[in-house]
């Protein structure tokens, strides 16, 4: 009997459902192969003298670290977000902290550094950063901004700060991945998921945590999420009006927030 109009849609239904799982399957494998390259995106140091330059030998890669060398016990190391140039922060910071010595990293692929970025790599080469500098300057500030920050709270759960500062923070990587696509298995795809709320609970030194009033890149729930696991007292939330997730570091508040976070 030759195939009936019901047969041949139902057919043409299989074959469609087979074509979008396909083509979902494929998302899926690209999204994992890929996914680093959505998360990171390296750039050029503006600022690259010998004079301003630090470079640190890891076991598989060499760091490129912006410096503001200063003698005496305080320091501060900072962490920048995924798509910064840390060295442009030179200027600014050595203003407004005159008596610190200043460690900005690169992280991997980023302004001169060798590497390949991933959540790991960077976090030991933040604790042998944060080590080479606690060397001279037991008093060190450890400040991150956005991606930076879930580098900065694992660092301090594990390392010796005094102080603790985190711009945008969010509670974890894999939460804003999730509301980014959410029709994908993100908690199963996802290789970096920056927990910071996991290192909260275990930091006890005065933290300051700077949200943008108008952030576009992460959702103040985020980072009130975060603020909630840290022990109670331990950490203070201040939230900059009229600024966005990239212009936070263009308001008169934010130097001085920083200066008194310290």
């Amino acid at each position: 009997m030759p195939p009936t109009n019901a047969n041949r849609m139902s057919r043409t239904l299989m074959y469609i459902v087979v074509i979008v799982a396909a083509l979902y399957l494929a998302l899926c494998v690209a999204l994992f192969m890929f996914q680093r390259a959505l998360i990171y995106f390296p750039q050029p140091a503006a600022l690259s003298t010998p004079e301003t330059l630090l470079t640190l030998t890891v076991a598989d890669a060499q760091l490129q670290v912006t410096v503001r060398p200063h003698a005496g016990p305080n320091a501060l190391v900072y962490f920048g977000g995924n798509a910064e140039d840390v060295s442009r922060n030179l200027p600014e910071f050595s203003q407004a902290f005159p008596d610190h010595a200043l460690y900005l990293l690169h992280y991997r692929g980023f302004g001169g550094s060798t590497g390949s970025p991933s959540e790991e790599a960077i976090s030991r080469d933040a604790m042998t950063l944060f080590d080479k500098v606690y060397d001279t300057h037991p008093h060190i500030a450890v400040v991150g901004r956005s991606l930076g920050s879930g580098v900065a709270v694992r660092l301090a759960s594990q390392r010796p700060a005094a102080r603790l500062i985190l711009i945008t923070p969010y509670n974890s990587l894999e939460d804003l991945a999730i509301r980014q696509y959410p029709i994908f298995p993100v908690k199963w795809l996802l290789q970096d998921k920056f927990e910071s709320w996991k290192y909260a609970a275990h930091i006890s030194i005065p933290t300051l945590m700077l949200a943008a009033e108008q952030d576009e890149v992460i959702p103040r729930s985020s980072t009130e999420k975060l603020y909630e696991h840290f022990a109670k007292g331990v950490a203070t939330l201040k939230v900059i009006p009229g600024v966005g997730h990239n212009s936070i570091s263009d308001s008169p508040e934010y130097l001085k927030l920083l200066e008194n976070g310290l």
